[in-house]
Protein backbone atom coordinates (compact mmCIF):
# COMPACT_ATOMS: atom_id res chain seq x y z
CA UNK A 1 0.00 0.00 0.00
CA UNK A 2 1.39 3.27 -1.03
CA UNK A 3 1.90 6.13 1.30
CA UNK A 4 -0.69 7.98 -0.76
CA UNK A 5 -3.65 5.36 -0.51
CA UNK A 6 -2.69 5.59 3.68
CA UNK A 7 -3.16 9.29 3.54
CA UNK A 8 -6.70 8.69 1.62
CA UNK A 9 -7.73 6.02 4.17
CA UNK A 10 -6.59 8.24 7.00
CA UNK A 11 -8.65 11.19 5.97
CA UNK A 12 -11.71 8.59 5.42
CA UNK A 13 -11.67 7.30 8.76
CA UNK A 14 -11.60 10.77 10.02
CA UNK A 15 -14.71 12.21 7.90
CA UNK A 16 -16.69 8.97 9.09
CA UNK A 17 -15.62 9.26 12.33
CA UNK A 18 -15.30 12.58 13.50
CA UNK A 19 -18.74 12.93 13.99
CA UNK A 20 -18.99 10.09 16.40
CA UNK A 21 -16.69 12.04 18.14
CA UNK A 22 -18.65 14.89 18.28
CA UNK A 23 -21.61 13.36 19.09
CA UNK A 24 -20.12 11.81 22.27
CA UNK A 25 -19.02 14.49 23.30
CA UNK A 26 -22.43 16.61 23.03
CA UNK A 27 -23.82 13.53 24.68
CA UNK A 28 -21.07 13.55 27.96
CA UNK A 29 -21.94 17.71 27.78
CA UNK A 30 -25.76 16.74 28.43
CA UNK A 31 -25.14 14.40 31.19
CA UNK A 32 -23.39 16.36 33.14
CA UNK A 33 -26.11 19.36 32.61
CA UNK A 34 -28.59 16.67 33.57
CA UNK A 35 -26.97 15.43 36.77
CA UNK A 36 -26.27 19.06 37.85
CA UNK A 37 -29.73 19.70 37.29
CA UNK A 38 -30.90 16.94 39.01
CA UNK A 39 -28.51 17.42 42.17
CA UNK A 40 -29.72 21.31 42.24
CA UNK A 41 -33.52 20.08 42.52
CA UNK A 42 -33.13 17.71 45.09
CA UNK A 43 -30.80 20.97 46.73
CA UNK A 44 -34.17 23.16 46.23
CA UNK A 45 -36.30 20.39 47.32
CA UNK A 46 -34.87 20.02 50.54
CA UNK A 47 -34.61 23.63 51.34
CA UNK A 48 -37.99 23.99 50.64
CA UNK A 49 -39.30 21.45 52.97
CA UNK A 50 -37.59 22.69 55.22
CA UNK A 51 -38.80 26.44 54.85
CA UNK A 52 -42.21 25.06 54.57
CA UNK A 53 -41.91 22.73 58.19
CA UNK A 54 -40.68 25.79 60.02
CA UNK A 55 -43.68 28.11 58.16
CA UNK A 56 -46.44 25.25 59.19
CA UNK A 57 -44.87 25.13 62.55
CA UNK A 58 -44.83 29.38 62.85
CA UNK A 59 -46.72 30.76 65.87
CA UNK A 60 -47.40 27.32 67.95
CA UNK A 61 -48.22 28.37 71.34
CA UNK A 62 -48.06 25.42 74.18
CA UNK A 63 -51.40 25.15 75.78
CA UNK A 64 -50.04 24.28 78.96
CA UNK A 65 -47.80 27.21 78.93
CA UNK A 66 -50.93 29.40 79.18
CA UNK A 67 -52.64 27.13 81.95
CA UNK A 68 -49.65 27.24 84.29
CA UNK A 69 -49.18 31.04 83.29
CA UNK A 70 -45.88 31.07 82.00
CA UNK A 71 -46.55 32.83 79.08
CA UNK A 72 -48.93 35.87 77.90
CA UNK A 73 -50.00 36.07 74.64
CA UNK A 74 -48.24 37.76 71.44
CA UNK A 75 -48.83 39.26 68.75
CA UNK A 76 -49.09 36.62 65.58
CA UNK A 77 -46.76 39.86 63.72
CA UNK A 78 -44.29 38.37 66.15
CA UNK A 79 -44.46 34.78 65.46
CA UNK A 80 -43.09 35.43 61.08
CA UNK A 81 -41.29 38.15 59.79
CA UNK A 82 -40.09 38.49 55.98
CA UNK A 83 -37.35 41.05 55.72
CA UNK A 84 -37.28 41.76 51.60
CA UNK A 85 -34.13 42.25 49.91
CA UNK A 86 -31.62 42.41 52.50
CA UNK A 87 -29.64 39.08 51.52
CA UNK A 88 -27.69 38.03 48.57
CA UNK A 89 -28.69 39.58 45.20
CA UNK A 90 -31.48 41.36 46.69
CA UNK A 91 -33.10 37.93 48.59
CA UNK A 92 -35.68 37.90 51.50
CA UNK A 93 -35.03 36.54 54.32
CA UNK A 94 -37.84 34.55 56.44
CA UNK A 95 -37.44 34.24 60.07
CA UNK A 96 -40.23 32.18 62.45
CA UNK A 97 -40.87 31.64 66.10
CA UNK A 98 -42.84 29.49 67.66
CA UNK A 99 -43.26 27.21 71.30
CA UNK A 100 -42.25 23.77 71.80
CA UNK A 101 -44.64 21.07 71.74
CA UNK A 102 -45.55 18.45 73.68
CA UNK A 103 -43.56 16.03 70.90
CA UNK A 104 -39.61 16.05 69.67
CA UNK A 105 -39.47 18.95 67.86
CA UNK A 106 -36.03 19.79 65.60
CA UNK A 107 -34.94 23.26 64.22
CA UNK A 108 -33.82 23.85 60.56
CA UNK A 109 -30.25 21.95 60.44
CA UNK A 110 -31.76 18.60 62.51
CA UNK A 111 -31.30 19.59 66.13
CA UNK A 112 -33.44 18.55 69.16
CA UNK A 113 -34.88 21.95 70.16
CA UNK A 114 -35.24 21.74 74.10
CA UNK A 115 -35.91 24.61 76.42
CA UNK A 116 -31.61 25.88 76.52
CA UNK A 117 -32.47 26.41 72.42
CA UNK A 118 -35.25 28.89 73.29
CA UNK A 119 -35.54 32.70 74.17
CA UNK A 120 -38.57 34.02 76.07
CA UNK A 121 -39.46 30.29 75.77
CA UNK A 122 -39.26 31.06 71.91
CA UNK A 123 -37.74 28.53 69.70
CA UNK A 124 -35.82 30.60 66.54
CA UNK A 125 -35.47 29.84 62.92
CA UNK A 126 -34.41 31.76 59.92
CA UNK A 127 -33.63 31.47 56.92
CA UNK A 128 -31.31 34.00 54.64
CA UNK A 129 -28.56 34.00 51.70
CA UNK A 130 -25.15 35.31 52.07
CA UNK A 131 -22.52 35.55 49.71
CA UNK A 132 -20.28 31.96 50.26
CA UNK A 133 -17.16 32.12 52.46
CA UNK A 134 -15.75 29.21 51.57
CA UNK A 135 -15.19 29.32 47.96
CA UNK A 136 -11.34 28.86 47.33
CA UNK A 137 -10.00 32.15 45.76
CA UNK A 138 -9.84 31.77 41.67
CA UNK A 139 -12.92 29.01 41.81
CA UNK A 140 -16.36 30.34 39.99
CA UNK A 141 -18.89 31.25 42.52
CA UNK A 142 -21.88 29.21 41.96
CA UNK A 143 -24.40 31.82 43.93
CA UNK A 144 -24.80 31.96 47.24
CA UNK A 145 -24.98 30.07 50.67
CA UNK A 146 -28.76 29.43 52.21
CA UNK A 147 -28.01 29.75 55.83
CA UNK A 148 -30.29 28.32 58.56
CA UNK A 149 -30.45 30.70 62.28
CA UNK A 150 -31.23 29.26 65.12
CA UNK A 151 -30.20 29.04 69.04
CA UNK A 152 -27.72 27.20 70.21
CA UNK A 153 -27.85 25.64 73.84
CA UNK A 154 -26.71 29.16 75.55
CA UNK A 155 -29.86 30.79 73.65
CA UNK A 156 -28.01 32.47 71.31
CA UNK A 157 -28.12 33.11 67.66
CA UNK A 158 -26.03 30.72 65.40
CA UNK A 159 -25.38 30.38 61.59
CA UNK A 160 -25.05 27.43 59.76
CA UNK A 161 -24.91 26.63 55.90
CA UNK A 162 -27.35 24.40 54.79
CA UNK A 163 -26.34 24.64 50.88
CA UNK A 164 -24.52 26.37 47.82
CA UNK A 165 -25.86 27.19 44.79
CA UNK A 166 -28.77 29.52 45.62
CA UNK A 167 -29.11 32.39 43.15
CA UNK A 168 -32.14 33.90 44.84
CA UNK A 169 -34.95 33.24 47.74
CA UNK A 170 -38.10 35.36 47.33
CA UNK A 171 -40.85 34.96 49.93
CA UNK A 172 -44.26 36.23 49.80
CA UNK A 173 -47.57 36.31 51.95
CA UNK A 174 -50.27 35.84 49.51
CA UNK A 175 -53.29 37.92 50.16
CA UNK A 176 -57.10 36.84 50.27
CA UNK A 177 -56.79 33.92 51.84
CA UNK A 178 -59.00 32.48 55.48
CA UNK A 179 -55.42 31.18 56.35
CA UNK A 180 -51.95 32.54 56.14
CA UNK A 181 -50.09 31.64 53.24
CA UNK A 182 -46.62 31.92 51.84
CA UNK A 183 -45.28 31.66 48.78
CA UNK A 184 -41.56 30.52 48.84
CA UNK A 185 -39.53 31.05 45.53
CA UNK A 186 -35.90 29.36 45.11
CA UNK A 187 -33.55 30.35 42.30
CA UNK A 188 -30.72 27.38 42.27
CA UNK A 189 -27.59 27.77 39.90
CA UNK A 190 -24.46 26.35 39.06
CA UNK A 191 -22.35 29.77 38.80
CA UNK A 192 -22.18 29.04 34.38
CA UNK A 193 -25.19 27.66 32.29
CA UNK A 194 -27.64 26.09 34.35
CA UNK A 195 -30.15 28.33 36.18
CA UNK A 196 -33.40 26.99 37.54
CA UNK A 197 -36.10 28.19 39.89
CA UNK A 198 -38.43 26.01 42.41
CA UNK A 199 -41.65 27.40 43.52
CA UNK A 200 -44.28 26.18 46.63
CA UNK A 201 -47.13 27.05 48.45
CA UNK A 202 -47.00 27.03 52.19
CA UNK A 203 -49.76 27.39 54.41
CA UNK A 204 -49.59 28.23 58.35
CA UNK A 205 -51.23 26.30 61.22
CA UNK A 206 -51.18 27.92 64.02
CA UNK A 207 -51.62 31.67 62.38
CA UNK A 208 -55.53 33.28 61.27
Amino acid sequence: MSLLECLVGLALSLILVAPLIKNSGELLVKQIALEKTHSLALEADRALELIGRSIRMAGYQNAQSFLEGKRKPQPETDFIRIQKNNGYRGSDSLIVQHELSPGVDFDCIGNTLSKERTKNALAHQGFLVDRQASAPKGVRVNGGSLICQSLDRQGRLQNTTLMNGVHLLSVSELEGRSGRAFKVRIEMTDGALIHQGFERTFATRNLL
